[in-house]
Formats: C-alpha cells, structure tokens, sequence
C-alpha cells in the first residue's frame, strides 16, 4: 500500500517523529512523508510514532492508497524531498 504522513506535533518532539517516519517512509515536505509500506511496515510505523507523540497534544494523519500508481500529485514552486519513483 502507498501511505502519506502528515504530522503536527510540538516542537520538541518534531525531530524525533520525522526522524521515525525517514526510518519507513521519503520525506517530501515539511511535516510530511510518503511511499510503499507492507501491512506488517505500516503497523510498526504506527506503533512507533506512537511511542513519540503525546496523544494529547499532537496530531498526526496517515493516507492509504492501494498502490503508487493510485497517486496523483502536482506540485508548485520548490521542491523539497521527493519519492525515489518520482524521480
């Protein structure tokens, strides 16, 4: 599955949570993450930035899509990080 990060989490623990989410996914743009997880990857990426985040506190959106392919993105102005299939 194809799977997009989006995070907004206190300054103090925005390292930690981009630092875990590099450890699965590419990282794009600020505050966020995309690329292809197996389901067994996706669940240890959740377990994981669960362990970071302060659920009180700190919000953080994953989007699932079938496959790379499903996704369609345009982009304006610089580019930050991109996806190695994108390339």
């Amino acid at each position: 599955m194809y799977v997009v990060m989006v995070y907004d989490v206190a300054v103090e623990r925005v390292a930690r949570v981009l630092k875990t989410g590099r450890r699965y996914l590419t990282w794009v743009q600020n505050s966020v993450l995309e690329g292809e997880l197996t389901p067994a990857q996706f669940a240890r990426l959740k377990r994981d930035i669960e362990k970071v985040i302060n659920a009180d506190e700190d919000s953080v959106l994953f989007y699932t899509l079938r496959s790379a392919q499903d996704v369609r993105r345009e982009q304006m102005g610089v580019k930050k990080g991109e996806p190695e299939w994108l390339v």
